[in-house]
């Protein structure tokens, strides 16, 4: 987009119709317990963003907990919480992760991991034994982190002529972006954080200023 020397250019994610979700602190970690006929549940909460971290963590529990029976675990990415796996690591199938997952769904948490190591006790509890097990193990979890509420943010790149400078700091401030990076020359970049729910008014009003 062109006009009188300014240059508008977009970078438009595609994001969900939410503004705020709720997920853990990412500066600790959730510790729960259960135990039942000598099987011992050992639960981890994490805040994750990533599936890299997801796998760094379930491989650091494997190892740190090599002697288990089990290494289940369930997490939920992303702001609407559209990626999401149960994994029940040779328990009977859905026993394990989905127990997991739904502690965190129960809660409408994303970007979340939980792990539950389990040291089998040499009696069978059989399918409701084991949900009831994990479920408990993982809620006991999450009972023990903060969570915190965070919004729903998307980046904007914009390109503008230098003596467009001061309606376009005028604008950042006016509509609280952040500014991620900037570049000023002859052609001018920033790069935009800005919250989902002002995301259409800053590319609108940033358009206007190109056409002016």
């Amino acid at each position: 987009m062109h006009a009188h020397g300014g240059m508008c250019q977009f970078f438009i994610p595609t994001m969900p119709d939410i503004d705020l979700y709720t997920t853990v602190v990412s500066d600790a970690v959730g510790e729960g317990f259960y135990s039942e006929k000598r099987s011992k549940f050992y639960a981890f909460a994490h805040h994750v963003t990533t599936l890299d971290e997801v796998k760094t963590l379930v491989a650091s529990y494997r190892q740190k907990y090599y002697d288990a029976r089990h290494c289940c675990y369930a997490y939920v990415l992303g702001p609407d919480g559209a990626l999401f796996r149960a994994n029940d690591d040779g328990e009977p199938s859905s026993t394990a992760g989905k127990p997991i997952l739904g502690q965190i769904n129960a809660r409408q948490l994303t970007d979340v991991l939980v792990v539950v190591v389990r040291y089998y006790g040499g009696i069978n509890l059989g399918t409701g034994g084991l949900i009831v097990a994990y479920r408990e193990a993982a809620a006991d979890a999450l009972s023990h982190i903060a969570w915190v509420e965070k919004q729903v943010e998307e980046t904007i790149d914009y390109e503008f002529t230098y003596p467009m400078m001061n309606g376009v700091m005028h604008l950042i401030k006016e509509l609280n972006a952040t500014i991620v990076s900037q570049e000023f020359d002859n052609v001018c970049k920033v790069s935009l954080l800005i919250r989902h729910r002002d995301a259409q008014l800053l590319r609108n009003r940033l358009a206007q200023l190109s056409f002016q």
